[in-house]
């Protein structure tokens, strides 16, 4: 490479500087509401800036050019949004309910590409172990989930009344649409048989009408059916 340090020096501190007001005039929900369009975004500028500041027939001014009139598209979609109000679900998408009631939406998890290991794992973001504890989750449009607990689990916390603390155990999937996790019922104990009788009880016949099952110490099985 034949760039010279000194040119360069020079370009990667101006482009700094350019990103970092860039980043300013857009606000913070930028980093903090990454959505799918906003992600994408934010590689193509760095995309481009990267061609402009190591491509030595590309001068100072382009790099400046590529990061003006790519900010300005996105502040001006920004401004659509803030303005028209239909435009929003297009541009930003719509939060989506992926539990209700305590039973998970088969149809909208499909609908946003999201699988049962995916939706276990942005729960237990939330410090959310169990299903059963959910009454309410929603997809959100920067791929994030917000949850709203079942009474029983939500806060005040046994401890607020200095209850007795009791063993903590991690719950078990048995069943992740329609199939059934070997591995994870002989872990838990059990065989077949105990699994057929535990859906024979709930009116199920057959493990492959069982969206999600999920297995707590303690408890009872937890089982949602597909919508």
């Amino acid at each position: 490479m034949n760039t010279n340090f000194y040119h360069l020096s020079i370009e990667l501190i101006v482009g700094f500087f350019a990103l970092f007001l860039v980043t300013k005039l857009l606000g913070k929900t930028q980093i903090t509401q990454l959505t799918p369009f906003d992600f994408v975004s934010a590689l193509v500028l760095g995309e481009l800036i990267g061609n402009a500041i190591y491509n030595k027939d590309i001068g100072l001014q382009y790099v400046l050019y590529a990061i003006g009139l790519w900010g300005s598209f996105i502040y001006l979609l920004e401004w659509i949004t803030q303005r028209f109000k239909k435009t929003r679900s297009i541009l930003e998408g719509n939060p989506v309910i992926v539990i209700r009631n305590g039973k998970l939406d088969r149809h909208q998890l499909k609908k946003s590409k999201l699988d049962i290991n995916q939706l276990q794992h942005l729960l237990r973001d939330k410090d959310i172990f169990s299903m059963r504890e959910v009454e309410y989750a929603i997809l959100e449009a920067n791929g994030t989930v917000n949850v709203l607990r079942k009474q029983q689990y939500d806060n005040p916390m046994n401890k607020d009344f200095n209850f007795k603390p009791q063993p903590v155990y991690m719950p078990i999937s048995l069943i992740s649409d329609g199939e059934v996790l070997w591995d994870n019922l002989k872990q838990a104990g059990f065989d077949e048989a105990w699994l057929l009788s535990q859906l024979n009880a709930k009116g199920i016949v057959k493990p492959d009408q069982v969206f999600f099952a999920e297995w707590l110490e303690g408890d009872s099985l937890y089982v949602s059916t597909y919508i």
